[in-house]
């Protein structure tokens, strides 16, 4: 009966610790708001609540395809030259 409730102890106490394991890791949205509250700095009231508001609800940038960007280098080139620099942009880096 001492090894059993000695054993059910020891379970609870690991799977406490790994629960609180599981807990320290944070997720985007935690990131994102430590990162909106450092930079609301020394904002107050409606200000700070105004700015919260529009930092966590921003989208991130969607980052412009490599066709997009070799489309705007080559525009206003003749058909030939475009075709040319277009093949060499998209095979850069």
């Amino acid at each position: 009966m001492k090894k059993l409730f000695a054993l059910t102890l020891l379970s609870l106490f690991a799977s406490g610790s790994a629960f609180a394991a599981a807990n320290e890791t944070t997720n985007p949205q935690q990131d994102k708001m430590k990162a909106c509250n450092a930079s609301a700095g020394d904002k107050k009231g409606d200000d700070r609540k105004a700015y919260m508001k529009t930092c966590l609800s921003a989208k991130p940038e969607k980052k412009e395809s490599k066709m997009a960007m070799c489309n705007k280098k080559t525009a206003g080139m003749n058909k030939d030259d475009r075709a040319k620099a277009q093949s060499e942009c998209m095979k850069a880096s």
